[in-house]
């Protein structure tokens, strides 16, 4: 079992645990228990009871045919309004259809109407997870707990979100009463020492991770952690034995002579650490895992300093290695060195499947530098030799409208369209060109063309119902709009903001101000944001707040500041 199959979702567990039934419990539909097939054969009249309709649903569910599925639970649960099986299983196809708001009210009840079920109460905590109600979640999970000890994935993923939070104490609590429960459950131990080590425990920690390899003598990733543990307490050696180690179980380790070649090159012993990566460089023209890995282990996690020492080794090997000149560029651009990110960037081939991320990495690096019109013209370059990749045109329009030469956008993006018509990208990016050269019913098609192409595309939703919020039209389907949009992007500052805009287009100031306070917490430094929620307080008869938020916004502002200055004047004069 590897370690990251612990976090899998829960939803599954009760579903198994329900499916396993021939028939449901004392709590679940009434009835008799003949299958619909038994009764269609029979040609008798079968009641319409609820089991009757959770069978149907079944039988609907496993032909595809999910909505129908859905409107059948909803009848069962007509017919027995207190089957908590028949909940969850609403509950549990609601949330496998990503509609897990509805899916938690519907739990929340099930939980209020038996708070002695375990599983609802595990159930009901990983959707207020998916909620980010992260207090509720971990108050769900410690009471199925309470009620239902052997519950190892509930310790897990309580134990996880404790420590995700940085709430260490809490996880070593679960963690510690996971392996209590079952020492010798060989996970429960390694999470224990992954806690004991990040509140500085090191020895604590170390035992744990020992007894983890005690009872599972091949788990790697315990030894890993012995390897981290190690050069946090500054012993170099002790680490090179450990992967010496793995390597002699398994030669073939990649993380291992990665890590090895590090270390050796951090211990002075460069001809050891070129040993190491140097041949890793020779082999990854065949094997794209050590491309992989190395990202993950290091690029991914920001390391960018070990990843340029690894990089340079294994460019030893395969000076002309384009994924390895791509990554070293990644490296240097987030250690902010653009040139020799842009040098290296520019070192991947055409052949390379890196080259389109290469070449848009190396123009908005020349952009950043301050040389736009040379990222133009290396996209223009591109597209005359590579005509048909529609990203390119993408990009290049995206300049131009950067430049606000909106002609020149407009063309560049709708050659791009001719060679991927579908291409939701392409159609957003001009629905934003249009908008700003104020062509709106123009903006407006596209966006909806974007929304048949892509219905769950929040930003287009967003995009669609703020400019009819803007335009004071079609405010019910622009709230609508926006609601779908935030059911995708439920914590986006911006999204938020489109909605409060709505409600005070409407006249709904209080409902506006909840949401714009929501708005300005989620993106603290955003203008836009900031006045609106200004223009709330002026309409709510609050200038002494309006002028607070107007004066932040101006601030922040870099252009188009006169209307707001005169918003501050005007109000200066009344409270005057």
């Amino acid at each position: 079992m590897k370690i990251r199959l612990v976090k899998r979702v829960l939803f599954l567990l009760p579903l198994l645990v329900f499916m396993a039934c021939a028939a449901p419990k004392s709590n679940g539909p009434t009835g008799q228990t003949a299958s619909l097939e038994t009764v269609s054969k029979s040609g008798a009249e079968w009641p319409r009871n609820a089991y009757f309709y959770y069978l149907a649903a079944r039988r609907e569910l496993e032909s595809g045919n999910v909505e129908k599925a859905r409107q059948l639970l909803g009848k069962a649960i007509l017919h027995d309004p207190r089957s908590t099986f028949l909940k969850m299983e609403s509950a549990l196809l609601l949330a496998e259809q990503g509609e897990s708001r509805q899916a938690l009210e519907i739990m929340r009840s099930v939980t209020a109407q038996d708070p002695t079920h375990a599983e609802a109460l595990a159930l009901l905590g990983k959707l207020e997870q998916e909620q980010k109600n992260h207090a509720a979640a971990a108050e769900a999970f410690e009471r199925a707990l309470q009620l239902d000890p052997a519950q190892v994935n509930v310790y897990l993923i309580l134990g996880n979100a404790y420590a995700k939070k940085k709430d260490f104490d809490n996880a070593r609590r679960i963690y510690k009463r996971l392996v209590d429960a079952f020492p010798d459950y060989y996970v429960g131990h390694f999470f224990l020492g992954k806690t004991l080590v990040e509140k500085g425990e090191l020895e604590a920690g170390k035992k744990a991770f020992l007894r983890a390899l005690e009872l599972a003598p091949e788990l790697l990733e315990a030894r890993y952690a012995l390897i981290d543990l190690y050069q946090k307490e500054k012993k170099p050696h002790e680490a090179v034995g450990l992967y010496r180690e793995i390597l002699k179980r398994n030669p073939d380790s990649i993380r291992s002579r990665l890590g090895l070649g590090l270390l050796y090159h951090q211990l002075g012993d460069l001809k050891a650490s070129e040993g190491y990566l140097k041949s890793l460089g020779e082999e990854s023209r065949k094997d794209p895992e050590i491309i992989r890995q190395l990202f993950n282990l290091y690029l991914d996690e920001k390391n960018y300093d070990a990843a340029i020492v690894i990089l340079a080794g294994m460019l030893q090997g395969a000076p002309d290695a384009s994924d390895l000149h791509y990554l070293m560029g990644i490296a240097h651009d987030g250690k902010e060195n653009k040139t020799e990110a842009i040098r290296h960037m520019r070192q991947v081939r055409p052949d390379s499947k890196f080259y389109s991320n290469a070449v848009i990495h190396t123009a908005f690096l020349l952009q950043e530098t301050g040389k736009t019109a040379n990222a133009v013209a290396l996209l223009k370059d591109v597209i005359r030799t590579m005509p048909d990749n529609a990203e390119f045109y993408l990009y290049l329009g995206s300049f131009y409208e950067e430049m606000e030469a909106f002609d020149q956008a407009e063309v560049v993006l709708k050659q791009g369209l001719e060679k991927d018509p579908d291409n939701a990208k392409i159609l957003f990016r001009l629905g934003v060109v249009y908008d700003k050269s104020d062509r709106k019913e123009a903006s407006i098609a596209a966006m909806k063309a974007v929304i048949r192409i892509d219905p769950k595309n929040a930003n287009a939703l967003n995009y669609l119902g703020y400019t009819y919020a803007e335009l004071g039209r079609n405010l019910e389907e622009a709230e609508n709009l926006i609601r779908e949009a935030l059911k995708h992007k439920p914590d986006d500052g911006y999204i938020t903001d489109s909605l409060g805009w709505v409600y005070f287009k409407r006249g709904k100031f209080e409902e506006a101000l909840k949401w714009l306070l929501k708005a300005v917490a989620l993106v603290p430094e955003d203008p836009v944001i900031l006045e609106h929620l200004g223009d709330i307080y002026r309409r709510m008869n609050d200038p002494k707040e309006a002028l607070k938020y107007y004066r932040k916004s101006l601030e922040l502002k870099k252009k188009d500041k006169k209307e707001i200055e005169e918003k501050i004047n005007n109000l200066l004069k009344l409270i005057n």
